[in-house]
């Protein structure tokens, strides 16, 4: 490989130091993935690299499909093989797109294979990858155990089954497996099928004949989840909505699991009462609320109906939401009800309006309280890193900061964590280097293993 060098993405020797004495070696903490909880209890070796590369990775469809690759050669019906060609093709001429790093580190990382990705060598490595594939016996254990990971937050919906976790807990894993809950299926009372998905929860808890109902069996699950050791939550949102009254958000609701069609002015009305229950209901127990926001998804409705959800045609949303994340926030706080929170913002104009907000609900119940998360999704590139390192130093504390997260459905992910390591090591390094900060290394090397690992631990009650 001509240009993964050790000093790869680390412009000078300060950061070369912090990364190879502090960071490098730090354990990872993921602690929010969309990785199936199920692939991991049963463990099976898989068949070949595609199943472990590409399959389901929306990322890579996304690529695949700006450069022309028919859909066929994405989630169509040729083979694995030529799938991973079509891949390979792809990637060759991708420069600067994350993925043209993220996937030559997963080669060398897992496969210990350094051969440039292009179409003249996919069949060399495919072949490459699928020896040693079936020469080593991996499986999700294996991939997850290399990657030094203590822990893996899963996204969970509320009624997914918990018992899976009991069952990984006793497993001889040298990692933990915990799910984060996640309501916004109940959120979405938009959604077509909206009435099913409420008898989905009422066979667990119940019948559901109005919002109370509802509140009271979100809370129960809540408390299923809290047993097999959820210490957070997830909600995403396009933007906040106002905090509407629970008699209004209980009249759209009724309206909903009759399996009549919702406005869009009803749905806003439903979200905003329901976000604002949400963040009340994860305060009373001291979980941990990860938002996410700024997300427009399923732009393309032809493809909706043929692939159905997160199969790579959401976007960036131009929804500035500030001023009504600021209501909710003042009210929550008010009511002593606003609990630790981490936004993720997927619109970067917007980074220093949510910075600079976060920042009038702090205290001192925890460093950090309110955590303005990590470059997400469209974000989580050289580009989007750097600007969210800048905008974090500007208005914030990086020293509180819980670092990095794959927001991955790939076993082979993890690398994304020492990729923004490389780009956290490289900022700091930078400054110090320009005497623009101490040159204690300790100090900051602390600072860097603190943001690597040892901050998200704390924050979510890990340790």
């Amino acid at each position: 490989m001509t240009y993964l060098k050790d000093n790869f993405l680390l412009t000078n020797k300060t950061a070369e130091k912090l990364y190879n004495d502090y960071a490098k070696d730090m354990p990872i903490f993921d602690y929010h993935c969309h990785l199936p909880e199920v692939q991991i209890l049963e463990n099976k070796e898989f068949n070949d690299v595609f199943e472990i590369w590409l399959k389901g990775d929306h990322y890579k469809w996304r690529l695949m499909r700006n450069f022309g690759i028919d859909e066929e050669y994405i989630t169509g019906d040729k083979s694995n093989k030529e799938k991973f060609v079509a891949y390979c093709k792809t990637l060759g001429t991708a420069f600067g797109n994350p993925l043209y790093h993220w996937s030559q580190v997963e080669l060398k990382e897992f496969f210990n294979c350094e051969i440039e990705i292009n179409e003249d060598n996919a069949e060399t490595i495919w072949n490459w990858c699928n020896d040693y594939i079936k020469l080593n016996k991996i499986t999700p254990q294996s991939l997850i155990e290399k990657s030094n990971v203590t822990h893996i937050f899963t996204t969970n919906e509320i009624f997914d089954d918990t018992s899976t976790f009991e069952k990984i807990a006793k497993k001889d894993y040298k990692f933990k497996v915990i799910p984060a809950f996640r309501a916004d299926k109940i959120m979405n009372v938009e959604a077509v099928g909206y009435d099913k998905t409420i008898e989905k929860l009422e066979a667990l808890v119940g019948e559901i004949k109005d919002i109370d109902a509802l509140e009271v069996a979100i809370e129960k699950r809540l408390n299923e989840f809290i047993k097999v050791g959820t210490t957070a939550s997830d909600i995403a949102l396009q933007n906040v909505y106002e905090i509407t009254d629970k008699a209004d958000a209980d009249k759209v609701f009724k309206q909903a699991i009759k399996g009549e069609k919702i406005s869009d002015e009803q749905a806003k009305v439903f979200k905003g009462y329901f976000t604002y229950f949400l963040f009340k209901l994860y305060a009373k127990y001291d979980i941990r609320t990860e938002l996410h926001v700024g997300a427009m998804r399923n732009n393309n409705a032809k493809m909706l109906k043929k692939l159905g959800l997160d199969t790579g045609y959401d976007s960036i949303a131009e929804d500035n939401s500030i001023r009504l994340m600021s209501r909710l926030f003042d009210r929550l706080n008010d009511e002593d009800s606003l609990p630790k929170t981490v936004i993720f913002n997927l619109n970067p104009k917007l980074n220093p309006e949510i910075m600079s907000l976060i920042g009038c609900f702090q205290d001192s119940s925890v460093s950090g309280k309110m955590q303005y998360g990590p470059a997400w999704w469209f974000l989580d590139n050289k580009v989007g890193m750097e600007k969210h390192l800048e905008d974090l130093t500007a208005t914030g504390h990086i020293a509180t900061f819980v670092g990095m997260l794959t927001d991955s459905r790939s076993l082979l992910s993890y690398p994304r964590h020492h990729y923004f390591r490389r780009i956290l090591c490289n900022y700091l390094g930078t400054l110090m280097e320009n005497n623009e900060m101490t040159q204690d290394i300790e100090l900051v090397g602390k600072v860097v293993q603190n943001v690597s690992y040892n901050n998200s631990m704390k924050y979510f009650k890990m340790m």
